[in-house]
């Protein structure tokens, strides 16, 4: 039997996920700096 698609597949949603999670991070942590940004202006 092989095992290559199963490996691959593996692979696949490993580095997808991976990728999802960075750009969900990037994406709060601008939100983030946008607030802090905008709480520093209001003070």
């Amino acid at each position: 039997m092989n095992h290559w698609p199963f490996i691959i597949a593996a692979y696949a949603l490993t580095l997808l996920g991976t990728a999802a999670v960075a750009l969900w991070s990037w994406a709060a942590m601008r939100r983030a700096e946008a607030e802090a940004g905008a709480l520093r202006r209001d003070a």
